[in-house]
């Protein structure tokens, strides 16, 4: 079988950021030049090696995507691939918690669903009875 060069692009994306979004799945297909020079910003600002580490730029991506109230989806790929990283579930939730006094209560709430589910996060039930 042979792969186009837009595929053995989207497998390198894969292999250098542990995840590939829909859209970089539908560009490949269909604008494939427009993929690649967003890849490379993308690689400039947050895949290159430089003063900040890799765990630094999940967790700021994470808060970033949290904020802007992005796709759940987008934001546990950044979360997972900050576990893959080593960094703790509590880590991601202390950045997540940032957006409360900046973006507000509602901000908070999307990026806290988005990392309870990613991490299966446990749940205290009140001993109360509460009403339905």
């Amino acid at each position: 079988m042979t792969t186009t060069p837009a595929q053995r692009y989207l497998d390198e994306m894969v292999a250098k950021r542990g995840y590939v979004l829909d859209y970089h799945k539908v560009m490949a297909a269909n604008d494939f030049p427009v993929l690649q020079a967003a890849d490379d910003l993308v690689h400039a600002a947050y895949l290159a090696q430089r003063r900040l580490d890799r765990r630094t730029k999940e967790l700021l991506f994470v808060l970033s995507l949290t904020v802007l109230r992005a796709d759940k989806a987008h934001i546990q790929s950044h979360i997972r691939v900050a576990l893959d990283l080593g960094v703790e579930p509590q880590e991601i939730l202390e950045a997540i918690e940032i957006a409360l006094p900046e973006a507000g209560v509602v901000a908070f709430q999307h990026g806290f669903d988005a990392w309870r589910e990613a991490v299966n996060a446990e749940a205290l039930e009140p001993s109360a009875q509460v009403r339905p």
